[in-house]
């Protein structure tokens, strides 16, 4: 996955990019950067591997430091960025959040047209935000390459570009992928998540519409191409990658898991002794179950959060299940002679759940129900990272559905 935020000030904005960025943390936890645009010094960039470290540990000098007036800045699961490019466009920073699936058959197209080179991450893999910047240098002007990346490729793409101008931002062509505006007396901000500016002293003003291209000035913010019809917005981000608070087309987060929770609760017929949701993107679905049937909810399980990330950002499957064992710390209390349903956001492999599932009847269960929030996972995702699976006969649903 990943995330962004962008300022564009009448005045100095790396301290609201700092925490702007930041409050996207939860979205990525292998790379991260901010990039500034002043008109006395030019661009500015730093980029950090977070994996060990919080965001904010990791760039609290280079806020000290750097200054502009423009400002992007990412939260990345795999690729450093933002990176700035230099081209007949001119010099201009870049950032992405999507997918992209015919990456070899661009590349090829790419070295027939002239291009010379792609710098090779330690992966292997070249960077997918430099290959979008090369897609879009293609076209005689930015926003003709905006357009030309979103009917070139097969995913979905939704982008930032700072220029000494402003911000463009373009929401990836179904809208699979949030874009929305906050402003202030002094500036403007785009961000993934529309919670992460309102600490900041801005307030709500729009959302980017299916493949709308705006800029973001500090002056306001300008319609460059027209959103399109068809929406077709992740649903994953209400079920499990959005932060509680956050809002998406008019339905918060959490208010959504609340729903989907009644939802269970209204077609369910067991009675359980208490309701329990797996932490943290399963609690709220566990609280609407629980407020729907009335049955008690309860927390059998305790997330450590100080130090532990999400389970699924490490790239080895068996570490993924040692910390998503490690972080959870049981109640027994709680657990034992309990009949207990529990509600997970999702489930992909069935790893981590079933063991869950053992582990609460070797602490004294009585009976262990479960429930999915998401609807069966059968195919693997063409246009986030939501899975890491190699392949589809790896989600434990598609297997019994066979």
């Amino acid at each position: 996955m990943g995330g962004f935020f962008g300022v564009a000030s009448k005045e100095d904005c790396v301290f609201d990019l700092f925490f702007g960025t930041d409050y996207h943390s939860h979205l990525g936890t292998r790379r991260a950067g901010m990039a500034t645009y002043s008109n006395e010094s030019g661009f500015d960039r730093a980029i950090h591997n977070i994996e060990n470290s919080p965001f904010r540990t990791k760039f609290d000098k280079d806020v000290n430091t750097m200054r502009g007036h423009l400002g992007i800045g990412s939260i990345s699961d795999y690729e450093p960025q933002p990176l700035i490019i230099r081209s007949h466009h001119g010099t201009y920073a870049i950032t992405t959040v999507g997918k992209i699936n015919n990456k070899k058959e661009i590349e090829e197209q790419l070295f027939k047209s002239g291009h010379a080179h792609f710098q090779e991450m330690s992966g292997g893999e070249i960077n997918m935000t430099e290959l979008v910047a090369a897609i879009i240098n293609q076209r005689g002007n930015l926003i003709e390459g905006l357009q030309y990346v979103q009917d070139l490729i097969d995913g979905s793409m939704t982008m930032l570009i700072m220029t000494p101008k402003g911000i463009l931002a373009a929401r990836d062509k179904y809208g699979r992928t949030p874009v929305t505006i906050g402003k202030k007396d002094s500036a403007y901000c785009v961000s993934f998540e529309s919670f992460a500016y309102l600490n900041l002293g801005y307030s709500p003003e729009r959302e980017l519409g299916p493949g709308e291209i705006a800029i973001v000035t500090p002056e306001g913010v300008k319609t460059l191409v027209s959103p399109g019809k068809d929406m077709k917005i992740c649903t994953f981000l209400w079920v499990y990658y959005g932060y509680p608070s956050s809002s998406y087309e008019g339905i918060t987060v959490e208010q959504m898991r609340y729903n989907c929770g009644a939802m269970m609760a209204k077609r369910d017929n067991i009675k359980p002794d208490t309701v329990a949701g797996v932490p943290d993107s399963g609690t709220a679905h566990a609280v609407g179950y629980a407020n729907e049937s009335g049955i008690p909810f309860s927390r059998p399980f305790i997330k450590y959060t100080p130090t532990w990330p999400r389970s699924f950002m490490p790239t080895i499957q068996s570490q993924r299940n040692l910390i998503a064992k490690m972080k959870l710390i049981p109640v027994h209390d709680l657990i034992k002679d309990k009949s207990l349903l529990l509600i997970d956001d999702s489930i992909v492999r069935g790893t981590q759940l079933g063991e869950t599932t053992e582990f609460l009847y070797q602490s004294g269960a009585k009976e262990v129900h479960i429930r999915p929030a998401c609807p069966p996972l059968l195919f693997g995702c063409k246009y986030l990272n939501f899975s890491r699976s190699s392949s589809e006969m790896e989600l434990i649903l598609s297997l019994k559905h066979l």
